[in-house]
């Protein structure tokens, strides 16, 4: 897999070390052995599956999705941690562009030379999954889900209905919102959606489906009709969530004044996937060096969801889909067809042979060694991809080991009984991550005009955070004020999501169901039921979030 996250680093965080003595006391960097230091760049790297080439012809790239086991990674809230669940990148296909810059001049990853020379991997991508990130500002054990794409060459993201991917803490501003709220019954908070209680490998199915929403425009800019909107299947909730307006990804065309990337964005490009992964990001860790002058890292716990021998079974029914398997159907009801049922039709799916490889980890860019000694990446019966653990002493079964002997360029897994009782590094502690700032947004311009037609309401969620939404027309949404639509054209798309809230269930199969395991539930606080009157064709959009009184 490409890093598709090089600004997500903790840059800012590597540079003199905090330092701990015995029992705590701070000590000059420069101090005798057995003083323990705290550093970011603890673990790195991407533990992937790939699968077989898709048929040629099939046309199997206007969605795809599976189902992805939901745990907690960390068993509390760790500061300054960054680690996804796995995961999957969506980009637009330009394979047939070799060597023209897709990244506009002036856009941040234009920057970025050794993505040339058509810097295709970061022009743009849907991004997001299951995970934790280090920007969350309301963290509380288990992972969360989160939207986010790369609209405009990681000039900015898009992660909610009104906010980037956790870095802001206002909204984005008018003209960079990009998420259109589909459900009627689903929250989707700036922070993401946490789940009940503490899940152990059950399932989160989470698809993106290529929807023709609107029509495609040959305007200035050209924009294609591919919706790109995210459907969950959880035990409390199925169906479509949201979707990435095309505009989203056509108007950097326009705004960089360079029409050589018309058409060939996620608008109007078919979709590829590639496989996905575990991308391990930014994670602490302790260091300390003992008398004899051997320095020794620590990592926090890190655990899987394991059986009785050792399997973790991470993710299943990884599918791709044409357009035969909902874009066809949903386009005709959408001109005044027979009413779609919204679910994926087989005809239109292909499920990929799964494959993996084993995983290179670094840490601070020096190789570790001896992690496959504890376990390995596998393909298991039935084509779920996870990770199979050996029983020995270098790590706990479902552990990834912790600690980590220094030598030369390498830093070599041992079990902990190795590491100097001596040298405290057995009994430190990593931080935990505090609560943090609200999320807001204006009380003017898209929020504001046309408006809510009812709000505010509130509700607690079970990361400790509440948050304040109100009821928005769904063509009135903030996300849609920016773009100057015909009234007609605005009127079609109401009457379609009306349609759609008539008469898709929370509680239908849209994606096939998991062929194995069972299904996360969703944070009950996050599902709602629409005021009387406005059961129909209005949407809850999040305007707060903040932290819950204690």
């Amino acid at each position: 897999m490409n890093n598709l996250f090089p600004l997500l680093s903790l840059a800012a965080l590597v540079g003199t070390p905090i330092t701990f003595g015995q029992g705590g006391a701070t000590s000059p960097p420069d101090a005798r052995a057995g003083v323990v230091t705290a550093h970011s760049q603890g673990l790195h790297g991407y533990i992937g599956f790939g699968h077989e080439s898709l048929p040629p012809g099939g046309g199997y790239s206007a969605g795809m999705g599976f189902y992805a086991a939901v745990w907690p990674l960390v068993d509390q809230p760790l500061a300054n941690f960054q680690i996804g669940l796995p995961s999957s990148w969506i980009q637009p296909d330009n394979s047939d562009n070799k060597d023209k810059p897709l990244a506009p001049e002036g856009t941040l990853a234009r920057t970025w030379a050794p993505r040339g020379p058509t810097w295709s991997s970061v022009f743009q991508t849907v991004e997001g999954g299951l995970g934790y990130w280090a920007g969350n500002h309301f963290r509380y054990g288990p992972p969360k889900f989160s939207m986010n794409a790369t609209p405009q060459c990681y000039d900015y993201e898009v992660g909610s209905p009104g906010w980037s991917f956790f870095y802001d803490n206002e909204a984005l501003p008018d003209n960079r919102l990009g998420i259109a709220q589909l459900s009627n019954r689903l929250l989707i908070p700036p922070d993401a959606l946490p789940f009940q209680g503490n899940p152990n490998g059950e399932f989160l199915g989470y698809s993106w489906m290529a929807l023709p929403f609107t029509d495609p425009t040959a305007g200035d800019p050209p924009t294609g009709d591919q919706s790109w909107t995210c459907f969950l299947s959880a035990a409390n909730f199925k169906g479509p969530i949201a979707y990435y307006i095309p505009e989203t990804w056509s108007k950097i065309g326009k705004l960089f004044n360079y029409p050589f990337i018309y058409g060939r964005g996620l608008d109007a490009r078919p979709g590829i996937m590639g496989g996905g992964a575990m991308e391990i990001n930014t994670v602490p860790r302790f260091d300390v060096t003992d008398t004899q002058g051997t320095t020794w890292s620590k990592l926090p716990k890190l655990q899987w969801p394991v059986d009785s021998e050792g399997r973790a079974y991470l993710v299943q029914d990884v599918t791709y889909y044409s357009k035969a398997a909902l874009y066809n159907a949903f386009k005709s009801w959408r001109d005044g067809g027979p009413a779609a049922a919204g679910r994926f039709d087989e005809k239109g799916a292909f499920k990929p042979k799964l494959n993996t490889r084993t995983t290179r980890y670094d840490q601070a860019g020096k190789k570790l060694v001896g992690v496959e000694r504890a376990f390995d990446t596998r393909i298991f019966d039935g084509n779920v991809w996870g990770l199979q653990w050996v029983t020995n002493d270098l790590a706990a079964n479902g552990r990834f080991p912790q600690y980590y002997r220094h030598a030369g360029d390498e830093r070599v897994a041992v079990p902990a009984a190795d590491v100097p009782a001596a040298t405290g590094l057995l009994a430190q502690e990593f931080p935990l991550a505090e609560m943090g700032v609200p999320y807001t947004s204006p009380n003017v311009g898209a929020w504001a005009t046309p408006g809510p037609k009812r709000g505010p309401f509130t509700v607690r969620l079970v990361d400790g955070s509440i948050v304040t939404y109100s009821w928005y027309r769904f063509i009135d949404q903030p996300s849609f004020q920016q773009y100057h639509w015909s009234e007609s054209r605005k009127a079609n798309l109401q009457a379609l999501v009306e349609k759609l809230h008539a008469t898709w269930p929370t509680d239908r199969d849209y994606m096939p169901p998991p062929t194995r395991g069972k299904l996360v539930s969703l944070d009950p606080a996050l599902i709602v039921t629409p005021p009387a009157g406005l059961e129909i064709g209005y949407v809850p959009i999040v305007t707060r979030q903040k932290a819950a009184p204690r």
